[in-house]
């Protein structure tokens, strides 16, 4: 009777086990599209900032080279002698003297009050304009191990449901491995009618050179690629040089 159990090690990286605490692939796969998303907001925050700063340069270059002070003093002073002792001069200094001024004038300005004063943004404002991405970033990883709890929550509430998903996964499960083992079958065939390549036929002569070497020059599944334990199987011909692990065996 055909059986499932054990899973071969390319069906289970297309499954999602509750109790492991890593990532597997189908969740990263989700995850990575998630991460993906936050990728435009970063660059928007980055554009932001980086623009801040430039404008935050270019006001501070303004301010520290175009300020501009002025001095301005002047001093000016009238007076009329009008000589004689006439009645006319007498009319004349009564009249004209009044006109008689002196004042000086000293004046100090500048484009202070016009010129921009920016202030630049600290580092902690920086810090908490990221802070909510890294969170959304966080949250992306994060998600990963509630989404687990759906088929839970799922199957208590819907247990007919549940079974039927079961049945059709087995099924599923049992016409692909029919079609995984004929896959396999296939792709083993085409690789043992390619010729050798240098590296596996100077690993085959070291090999059997040096029998001591072997445990240095492991080989690896022909199916899946584990490396060569005491529990690979060898192929039965002669003249083939594969190698399989217990569970593609």
């Amino acid at each position: 009777k055909q059986t499932l159990l054990p899973l071969l090690k390319e069906e289970t990286s297309s499954f999602i086990f509750p109790c492991k605490l890593t990532l597997q692939r189908p969740e990263l796969q989700h995850m990575v599209m998630e991460l993906l998303r936050c990728i435009p907001l970063l660059l928007l925050l980055l554009f932001v900032c980086g623009l801040d700063h430039f404008i935050f340069t270019v006001l501070s270059i303004i301010q520290h080279h175009s300020f501009i002070e002025y001095s301005y003093q002047t001093s000016h002073h009238l007076s009329v002698n009008v000589m004689g002792t006439s009645l006319m001069a007498e009319l004349l200094r009564s009249t004209i003297g009044a006109l008689n001024t002196s004042f000086d004038s000293d004046v100090e300005t500048s484009n202070l009050a016009c010129l921009p004063q920016p202030t630049g943004m600290t580092r902690q404002q920086y810090l908490d304009t990221f802070l909510p991405l890294g969170a959304l970033a966080l949250l992306c990883l994060a998600q990963v191990y509630p989404f687990r709890l759906r088929r839970a929550i799922a199957a208590f509430y819907f247990p007919k449901r549940e079974k039927t998903r079961v049945l059709f996964l087995y099924n599923k499960l049992l016409r692909q491995r029919k079609n995984f083992l004929y896959l396999q079958r296939g792709r083993v065939a085409r690789q043992a009618r390619q010729p050798p390549g240098p590296g596996t036929l100077l690993r085959q002569w070291c090999r059997r050179r040096w029998p001591r070497l072997r445990r240095y020059l492991r080989q690896s599944c022909t199916l899946c690629g584990t490396p060569e334990t005491p529990r690979h199987q060898p192929c039965p011909n002669p003249d083939c040089s594969a190698s399989y692990c217990e569970s593609c065996w």
